[in-house]
Parts: structure tokens; sequence; C-alpha cells
């Protein structure tokens, strides 16, 4: 399913519940995309630190690196607990281990 397919597919009952996010991953290459309706209490959308990168020729703001860091290092999402330090790894980042 391309990007594409796959964005046409969602609905807002998708982001809803106790974790509105969507994860997308492509059936080729290694690039993972994470959909929010909602940051929970931790974060707020304005406090998020933001670039603008192009895929696939469209102009699109995502977080930081340093940001998704912030974001999923003292999470108590189990499955959360490997990202920060792989995103240190693919960014070349410092921080707490």
């Amino acid at each position: 399913m391309s990007f594409d397919q796959f964005l046409d597919v969602i609905t807002s009952a998708d982001l809803a519940g106790d974790y509105p996010t969507i994860r997308y991953g492509p059936p080729t290459g290694n690039l993972i995309i994470d959909l929010l309706a909602g940051l929970g209490t931790a974060f707020r959308f304005e406090d998020l630190e933001s670039e603008v990168r192009e895929f696939g020729g469209v102009r699109v703001q995502v977080a930081t690196p340093e940001t998704l860091v912030r974001m999923k290092q003292d999470t108590v999402r189990p499955r959360d607990h490997a990202d920060p330090a792989l995103l240190r790894e693919r960014f070349n980042l410092r921080g707490k281990e």
C-alpha cells in the first residue's frame, strides 16, 4: 500500500482513544511515520520544535530529532523504550542513555 492509499483509509475513529496515533511504515524502505491527533499531558503541539522536510516533492512539517528524543525518553510504553537510543544513533545526538 502506498502512503497515499494509506491516507485514504484513515478515519477520525482511527485517531480516537487512549493513544491517538497511527504508525505507518511502507512495504519497502525504512521511513516510519507517526500521525498524532493528540499528545497527552506531557507536551503541547505549540511547544514542539519542528522543521520542514520534503518527501516526494511535498513539504511537510515534522518534529526535530531532538524533540522526538525528548518525547520518547521517559515514556511508559515499553515499545517506545528503544526509540531514544535509535534516534540518537541515527541523528548523531548526545544525551542521556
